[in-house]
C-alpha cells in the first residue's frame, strides 16, 4: 500500500478542481449539498488517488471544465455538485 499524500496538498488540489469545474465549496455547504464528512471524504479520496500528479499538471493548464476529467477519483461527487448548484439556481 502507497502512502497517503499529504492533507493540506490534497485539500487544495480538490479545491482547485472544484474550482475549475465551476462548483462554490462554501455555496454547497450553505445549500445543504454538502457536509463536514463528505467533504472529508472527498480529501480522503484524493490523498488516496494514484493520479494527483497528473491532476496537478491538468490544474496548471488553468482548464475550464464540466467536470473532472476521468482519471480524478472524485470526479462523480464533485460533478454531482456542479449539477446539484446548476439546479438550484
Amino acid at each position: 500500500m502507497r502512502p497517503l499524500g499529504d492533507p493540506r496538498d490534497h485539500y487544495w488540489l480538490v479545491q482547485g478542481m472544484a474550482r475549475a469545474i465551476g462548483v462554490d465549496i462554501v455555496g454547497a455547504f450553505e445549500a445543504g449539498h454538502l457536509d463536514h464528512e463528505e467533504w472529508a471524504e472527498i480529501v480522503e479520496c484524493c490523498r488516496r488517488c494514484d493520479w494527483s500528479a497528473g491532476c496537478r499538471d491538468w490544474l496548471a493548464s488553468a482548464p475550464a471544465a464540466s467536470c473532472p476529467p476521468p482519471e480524478c477519483c472524485n470526479r462523480a461527487r464533485l460533478a454531482l455538485l456542479r449539477l446539484e448548484q446548476e439546479l438550484a439556481r
